[in-house]
């Protein structure tokens, strides 16, 4: 059995949506030691603004919990494209990264293979926080894409998956779903949405089973007490 990105069982990973290296640095600085925070998911923003090494060294200056790239969304250029943003995402030292695979299965298993190979930890996501997103719902993504995105992702080694915190029935249908291929207690659930989006984390967690993890972006990084903001979201962890 693949070894799960986080040790326990519950926890919040921040979301730094932040433009800048200060913004970044102040982030940091503010929540590195609170207590229940596993990690910071870095986006394309970040990325690409700083470039993905430097923003590696400047969370490492602070703390090693995880860094999560979420290049919002990788995995839907042809597969030998997987091997190329695994190498960048190697060699700039972060420890996991986020894939929502819609091109299709071969696209899938290469990209999630090759961050594997790579030495990365794989997230993956099938469903987003948007509204109108699945075909019945007037949206573009077949309404029975994210089970079969979720399934292979598994059966190809996966154990950490990304689902829309805001969306509770879907969190329970793919909980239920990924209990029946790997079993209760062998995956982890990752979720954005709770608070900007309509999401609340103590109700995401009566939903989502003994292990998940709320991503947490503007609840925290907006908040004129970023520390303060930080232990309120863990909190809410103790209290489901």
């Amino acid at each position: 059995m693949a070894e799960l990105l986080v040790p326990q069982e519950r926890s919040v990973e921040i979301a730094a949506d932040v433009s800048d290296v200060i913004e970044f640095d102040q982030l940091l600085r503010n929540t590195h030691d609170v207590e229940g925070i596993s990690g910071y998911k870095v986006g394309l923003v970040l990325g690409l603004y700083l470039g993905l090494p430097e923003v590696v060294n400047v969370a490492r200056e602070y703390t090693n919990k995880n860094i999560i790239y979420d290049h919002q969304k990788a995995g839907n250029d042809i597969p030998a494209m997987g091997t190329e943003f695994a190498k960048v995402c190697r060699l700039s030292r972060v420890d996991a990264v986020i894939l929502f695979p819609f091109g299709g299965k071969a696209t899938q298993e290469a990209w999630i293979k090759a961050a594997q190979d790579n030495g990365l930890h794989v997230l993956v996501g099938g469903h987003m926080t948007q509204p109108n997103f699945l075909a019945s719902e007037e949206g573009y993504v077949a309404d029975d894409a994210p089970d079969r995105i979720y399934r292979l992702g598994a059966e190809l080694g996966v154990r950490d998956f990304v689902v829309p915190g805001n969306k509770l029935e879907y969190v329970v249908h793919y909980k239920e779903l990924l209990e029946e291929i790997l079993g209760e207690g062998n995956f982890d659930l990752h979720a954005p949405g709770f608070i900007t989006q309509g999401g609340e984390l103590s109700e995401f967690a009566k939903q989502a089973g003994r292990r998940y993890h709320g991503i947490v972006g503007s609840a925290i990084y907006k908040a004129a007490d970023q520390n303060a903001a930080a232990k309120l979201m863990t909190s809410q962890l103790k209290t489901a």
